[in-house]
């Protein structure tokens, strides 16, 4: 396959995956806020840092504002990783390997993008806030069906399955990140009724609340959380699932072209650190520590796989 047809599969579906997990990431935020007494427009400094733009806002606007943040996540030009930008980025993508696609998924590319265009054309209210994010985690959804539904299993889907895991892998550490890094008050808090209901907050953003309850009664513990969004297997949004999917898609490839690359050992590395660690062991080395160096190697695998399968050329 040409460099060029494997990034763009690659790259189209880490935006469309991106687009949504904005999106998740704006809806913790405002989940975060409502149950904090006395929140102030500065709760959107913690999801601008995990969303990776907080020094880009400060260069657009001179001062943080809620209304603002949520405006340069959704549908800010200038912000490469708002919603419409990821769409736009997505498509474009999709259309340069148009050829590669069956037509069910090129309709659903394009018709998010069509609809979420004119959701976004103006800043969306604050009452209309969940239905945009709704709208938009529909609509990815419905690009994936569409995917999954009618492309063959070969060297096409695994390059875009790989996107989809290694942006999706990034989006779970960094919401983890947002309730250690700053919606926690103080450490007053912690185990408390407030702390709880951020807990929840946040598996609802992941959309693991109820698979989370079948697996712990619903008991919101911050250790157990932390296991089943990093350590849980079963758990499509957690880490370990995401690193089982790109060891799959990458062995698949390895098979396919008679070649293994740096990317192989980095990705089983991983994986086979997440597979021996416990979540105690996790907590008392630091979660935030622990997700910062996650987010840097998996970054690292990125860069091998764009290398190693000469995307570029």
């Amino acid at each position: 396959m040409l460099g060029r047809t494997a990034n763009g599969l690659y790259w189209m579906f880490r935006y469309i995956e991106r687009a949504e997990n904005i999106a998740r990431l704006i809806d913790a935020g405002l989940r975060m806020s409502l149950t904090r007494s006395g929140a102030s427009d500065e709760d959107w400094d913690g999801v601008l840092h995990s969303a990776g733009v907080r020094e880009a806002y400060a260069e657009v606007h001179a001062r943080l504002t809620g209304v603002d943040a949520i405006d340069y996540l959704l549908r800010d030009r200038s912000n490469p990783s708002s919603v419409m930008s990821c769409i736009e980025f997505g498509r474009n993508n999709a259309r340069m390997v148009r050829t590669a696609l069956t037509r069910e998924t090129w309709e659903a590319t394009n018709e998010c993008w069509m609809e979420l265009k004119q959701l976004l054309a103006r800043k969306v209210k604050s009452p209309d806030l969940p239905q945009a994010i709704d709208v938009i985690k529909r609509r990815a959804g419905l690009i994936r069906g569409a995917f999954h539904g009618s492309m063959l299993r070969n060297e096409l889907y695994n390059f875009a399955r790989i996107g989809t895991f290694i942006e999706r892998a990034d989006n779970t550490s960094r919401i983890l990140d947002v309730k250690y890094y700053v919606l926690l008050p103080s450490v007053s808090a912690v185990g408390s009724s407030l702390d709880n209901v951020q807990w929840e907050s946040i598996l609802r953003s992941v959309s693991a609340h109820r698979s989370y309850s079948w697996v712990y009664d619903a008991e919101y513990r911050p250790a157990n959380i932390a296991d089943f969004l990093i350590l849980n297997g079963q758990m499509p949004r957690s880490l370990a699932y995401c690193y089982e999917k790109i060891v799959s898609n990458l062995h698949y490839l390895e098979k396919e072209y008679g070649e293994r690359l740096p990317a192989h050992d980095t990705a089983d590395a991983i994986r086979a650190r997440l597979q021996t660690m416990s979540i105690q062991e996790i907590m008392d080395r630091g979660l935030h520590e622990f997700l910062e160096l996650f987010v840097s190697r998996n970054n690292q695998l990125s860069q091998e796989i764009t290398e190693g399968y000469r995307f570029y050329q």
